[in-house]
């Protein structure tokens, strides 16, 4: 299966970007450029001599010195495990030595067979290297060397159907692979980051306290869970980057009404501050009064100023929406945030838009301010909401197709901290799935009451910026399907006539069992279908 611009895919979250290079490492800037060779391809490098390592003296290996792979050896070693390090840059490895081989045991390789044979078994490896072909090239060259019962970790950015091919074709050998979804970046991997690890559970006793000590923790619980078979624990990475791909739409959709509106970056930064401090209280929340408040070291204006309008994206919202389409089942507002990111970086089109398309000037005459900030925060709110609603009904959806049976409220649970998402309202959606039997979070009674409640500054806001001009895809979106779903009956029932009049397609009534057809180029009778 061909998938979705897998050689584009790196180790990074989905919307991660590398530290500012004055504050990196020489090890660092040199990751940033690295290509993700295969394990033996090298071109011309620094020659550097490694000893041979003492046979099983490390408890577990990581595969891939750039930095999300160095900062979680680092994170092993900060918990007292022995940590075997290879990567085909052996100077890689040996500054990765250099610079932090104090912070814990370490041992260094300068081949695949010095790696393998340094661990214990059974054995554990932690795979850190670029998604796609790189992936298959290094577990290529390591299973030969693995025995019945070692376990690898994939801990990349996978596509998840990539990762349950690998684990059957490991499961033939006696191996077990695990797909894990790493989210918080090059510091939660460092720190703390939710880990998402998909695979056989025999694996997760094997490897589960050693990922479960690294993770973040909350309340003393750690942020990582056995989330299910094969790729089971990329695919909810892949939907917990969806999500983040919404909830920072949602978040830009209200930046700019509150523009439109005539705050102030300064006052626009205090809006979010104070939002940080209740319901919406989140990472992203939090960074997004810091990033309106950084001046430009350049020209000494607001950092947002001197950004061009175009949003990047390194795939993995489009592959939530590519598999929400084959699952049949419905993520709009994760897909209208991809869809606008794709937009904004159509430069000719919109520069020819401005000049030829009429509409409102995308001001906002506020005569209330109080009203109008909570009337935004509501709609902010219920669309995140949809979004974590939409994001966990994928993931039941993509559990029935694929045999996983996963927990939504360890999944929201592992979510609370480490990664980019982690939100207060997080607690919440746990509590609420652990309480009661839910077909979606939207039947919740908090987050059912909360919505009810939060409705009316939601429409509000969605109706002041269509009459302003001011452009709220992820909101209008997120209202949309709290409508559509609600209804007792929509449009649905005349797209399934055209599709009989124009093709045939057959019905089903609401007072018989079975399919049916009208002959609409006939007298017009009713047939019924086998």
């Amino acid at each position: 299966m061909t998938t979705p611009e897998r050689d584009d895919r790196d180790l990074h979250d989905g919307d991660q970007e590398l530290a500012l290079s004055d504050h990196r490492t020489e090890q660092q800037r040199a990751a940033a450029v690295d290509t993700g060779t295969a394990l033996g391809e090298r071109t011309q490098r620094p020659d550097v001599d490694i000893p041979t390592p003492a046979e099983a003296s490390a408890d577990i290996g990581v595969v891939g010195m750039a930095v999300m792979g160095s900062n979680l050896a680092r994170n092993l070693a900060r918990h007292d495990y022995a940590v075997a390090l290879y990567d085909h840059w052996v100077d890689r490895t040996a500054t990765m030595m250099t610079e932090h081989g104090a912070e814990g045991t370490f041992v260094p390789a300068g081949s695949v067979e010095d790696f393998v044979r340094s661990l214990k078994r059974p054995r554990s490896i932690i795979l850190l290297v670029k998604a796609g072909d790189v992936t298959d090239q290094v577990i290529d060259t390591l299973t030969p060397l693995l025995e019945k019962g070692d376990v690898v970790i994939d801990g990349g950015n996978s596509y998840f159907q990539d990762t349950r091919r690998r684990e059957a074709k490991l499961a033939e050998l006696g191996l077990h692979f695990v797909g894990a979804g790493v989210s918080g970046g090059e510091v939660g991997a460092l720190e703390g980051p939710s880990i998402m690890p998909g695979g056989p559970t025999e694996s997760y006793e094997v490897v589960g306290p050693m990922l479960e000590a690294i993770s973040a923790h909350v309340d003393g619980e750690p942020c990582c869970t056995h989330i299910g078979p094969d790729g089971s624990g990329h695919f909810v990475k892949m939907v917990h980057n969806g999500i983040e791909y919404a909830d920072i739409q949602f978040i830009g959709e209200a930046y700019e009404l509150l523009r439109a509106a005539g705050f102030s970056l300064e006052e626009a930064a205090e809006v979010f501050e104070t939002w940080n401090t209740g319901d919406l209280d989140s990472y992203l929340i939090e960074i997004t009064a810091e990033v309106l408040r950084q001046k430009d070291a350049r020209t000494g204006k607001a950092l947002v100023d001197v950004i061009v309008d175009a949003a990047g994206m390194k795939g993995t919202g489009t592959w939530t929406v590519q598999s929400a389409l084959d699952l049949a089942t419905p993520v709009n507002v994760i897909a209208e945030s991809v869809f606008a990111r794709a937009a904004s970086s159509h430069a000719e089109l919109r520069e020819h838009a401005q000049r030829v398309l009429a509409g409102p000037d995308a001001r906002i005459a506020v005569e209330d301010l109080e009203s109008f900030v909570s009337d935004l925060r509501d709609a902010l709110w219920s669309s995140k909401v949809i979004a974590y609603a939409q994001g966990l009904d994928e993931i039941r959806m993509a559990g029935q197709e694929y045999g996983w049976d996963v927990n939504m409220a360890e999944v929201a649970k592992i979510w609370r901290a480490g990664c980019i998402i982690r939100a207060k309202i997080l607690d919440r959606i746990r509590d609420e799935y652990a309480a009661n039997n839910l077909a979606t979070l939207l039947e919740a009674p908090s987050i059912r009451d909360g919505l009810e409640k939060a409705q009316g500054g939601w429409r509000r806001t969605i109706a002041r910026a269509v009459e302003a001009g001011v452009p709220a895809p992820g909101f209008a979106a997120g209202i949309g399907y709290y409508d559509t779903i609600r209804a007792p009956r929509g449009n649905a029932a005349l797209t399934q006539g055209l599709r009989d009049f124009f093709g045939s397609h057959t019905y089903r009534r609401i007072d018989d069992e079975g399919s049916f057809h009208t002959l609409w180029s006939g007298d017009r009778s009713e047939i019924a279908v086998d």
